[in-house]
């Protein structure tokens, strides 16, 4: 019998890969760029039929809610005069045909995902990036899969789902915690809490707005297991 290899679910952070994770999927994860690049690189050693951009997204445009689902088009990204990186149509077209009933379905977006090397943190931040690039959300790893996945001729996708909307200005505290590596620490996010305490009421809302992110992306892969989404014959 023949082996079909693997896709591999590139994220940021620890929780994402494993929700990734599963039965014909590998998942790798860091916080810190060149740290990705090694583990995506080590792991297509491995095998691969796939690279998908797979968790969570800082929202750009204004009317995304937490929780919306973007199945990217294209990613802009440092990438010179080549422009956006298109994504695998044939595959995103699957992906989304997974997603076509509801509660998913309503949440469900396309369009074009930045890529950035630094968190984009305040809502005019996020402003100005819309009006440049007119992405729908931006993230920090859907720019290293997609050139990867390009220079090795291999399908991409990318499935994200917003966790802070255009109109949230992160708190100092919520990025505190994140290590290199892609997984959090208490103790940073203590210490900046007492440092400036009125970011508490910040830092519960978006709380709430990653339960929701993190929600959608639990039942989006439960659904793409289903239709075989992340199956490559």
């Amino acid at each position: 019998m023949r082996c079909i290899a693997p896709v591999i679910a590139v994220t940021g952070m620890a929780f994402e890969a494993k929700i990734a994770r599963g039965r014909g999927v590998e998942a790798v994860y860091a916080a810190r760029a060149d740290w990705l690049e090694r583990a995506l690189s080590e792991a297509l050693t491995r095998g691969c039929s796939g690279i998908v951009s797979f968790g969570t997204a800082g929202g750009l445009a204004p009317d995304l809610e937490p929780g919306t689902l973007i199945i990217a088009d294209t990613v802009s990204g440092p990438f010179g005069p080549f422009g956006p990186l298109k994504t695998d149509e044939a595959w995103s077209a699957r992906i989304v045909d997974a997603l076509a009933s509801p509660p998913l379905a309503r949440v469900t977006r396309r369009g074009a995902m930045a890529g950035v090397a630094a968190p984009v943190k305040s809502e005019a931040e996020k402003r100005s990036l819309h009006s440049a690039s007119g992405a729908l959300a931006v993230d920090m790893e859907s720019h290293i899969a997609g050139a990867i996945a390009t220079a090795r001729g291999l399908p991409f996708a990318v499935c994200r789902a917003v966790v802070d909307p255009a109109w949230r200005t992160l708190p100092p505290a919520a990025t505190a915690g994140l290590r290199d590596d892609g997984t959090t620490t208490i103790g940073p996010i203590l210490r900046e809490l007492m440092r400036q305490p009125s970011q508490f009421g910040a830092l519960l809302r978006l709380a709430g707005d990653a339960r929701a992110a993190k929600s959608t992306l639990v039942q989006a892969r439960h659904a793409f297991d289903i239709a075989g989404a992340f199956a490559f014959d």
